[in-house]
C-alpha cells in the first residue's frame, strides 16, 4: 500500500463558494441559450462568434483567433461558421497576409443580425446577473473573473 498524501479537501466556506459557482455554471448557459434561441434562433456560441466578429477590425478575424475568443475548438468553430455561412451572416476567405490561414468575416446581414439581437441579449444578461448585484459587487465579480480566467503561471 502506497502512502498517498491526504486530499486537500475544501473547507465549509470554500465548498459553499464552489457550490455557488457550479450552480452558476449549469444555469447561465441554459438561460442564455434559451433566450437567444427563442428570440433570435441562435445558440449562445453562435452569438459569441457573431459578436466577436462585429467588434473586430473590418469585422474579420482569423479562424484560429475567433476560436480562442469564442472559447471553442477550431473544429467546433468550423461547424458553427458553416451554419452561419448558410444563413449569409459570415463568409470565409483565405487570409490575404498568409494564404495558409482562413479568415471569417461578418457580412452585412450578419451585422444586422447582431444589431437586432444585442438588445435582447443585454437585457437577459442584466436580468440574470447585473441587476442582482450592487456596483461594488459588479467590480468584485469582474476582478474575480479576471483572476480565475488568467493563465496559471507556467501554463500555455
Amino acid at each position: 500500500m502506497r502512502n498517498e498524501p491526504e486530499p486537500n479537501w475544501l473547507d465549509d466556506e470554500e465548498m459553499d463558494a464552489w457550490i455557488q459557482v457550479a450552480i452558476l455554471l449549469s444555469r447561465l448557459p441554459h438561460a442564455l441559450d434559451a433566450q437567444l434561441l427563442r428570440d433570435a434562433q441562435l445558440t449562445h456560441f453562435e452569438y459569441e462568434v457573431l459578436a466577436s466578429l462585429s467588434e473586430a477590425p473590418d469585422r474579420t478575424l482569423r479562424m484560429s483567433a475567433l476560436a480562442e475568443l469564442a472559447n471553442g475548438s477550431l473544429s467546433r468553430l468550423s461547424h458553427v461558421v458553416t451554419r452561419l455561412e448558410k444563413r449569409d451572416w459570415v463568409q470565409r476567405r483565405p487570409c490575404p497576409d498568409d494564404g495558409r490561414f482562413t479568415n471569417a468575416s461578418l457580412t452585412q446581414a450578419g451585422w444586422e443580425k447582431v444589431v437586432a439581437t444585442a438588445p435582447g441579449y443585454a437585457a437577459n444578461v442584466r436580468n440574470l446577473v447585473v441587476d442582482r448585484l450592487s456596483r461594488a459587487q459588479i467590480r468584485q465579480l469582474a476582478a474575480i473573473g479576471k483572476r480565475i480566467n488568467e493563465p496559471k503561471p507556467g501554463a500555455r
